[in-house]
């Protein structure tokens, strides 16, 4: 198997490895509730997606501040 003839430069060996970073998520505000929501994700706060309602398990904030308070 072949090996390389001489050591790389820390200089070459870091530009090489500069495209390798990962990139930051990309974050929205939910147009409904301006929570902020990973793109192209129902709305875990408000259950919204592309303006109608598609997420049965958020519950309105009615509901929250009702539950929260009885106990």
């Amino acid at each position: 198997m072949a090996l390389p003839k001489r050591k790389h430069s820390n200089t070459r060996t870091r530009n090489r490895r500069n495209h390798q970073k990962v990139a930051a998520m990309p974050i929205t505000q939910c147009p409904n509730c301006e929570a902020w929501v990973k793109p192209h994700n129902a709305c875990g706060k408000c259950g919204f997606y592309k303006g109608r309602k598609v997420d049965h398990t958020a519950k309105p904030e009615s509901e929250k501040k009702a539950t929260s308070a009885g106990g």
